[in-house]
């Protein structure tokens, strides 16, 4: 698990997912354009792509700061 106080390697999570969205946007892309590609595995890649987009969400809501009342 990511320590939430350090802001360094939060930013280097985040950039680690990136890579790998903007890897499976590719992969799916590709996938789509094939005829003969397995429905289930594209649907899969899917799937995992939206995960990630929700982990990049929650650690880019952690970076920001806590606002005194």
């Amino acid at each position: 698990m990511i320590d939430a106080e350090d802001p360094a390697l939060i930013a280097r999570r985040l950039a680690e997912l990136r890579l790998e969205h903007r890897d499976l946007d590719v992969a799916i892309e590709r996938l789509i354009v094939d005829t003969t590609a397995d429905e289930l595995a594209v649907k899969r890649l899917k799937k995992r792509k939206l995960w990630l987009k929700d982990c990049i969400a929650r650690l880019e809501s952690a970076l920001i700061p806590d606002e005194p009342a």
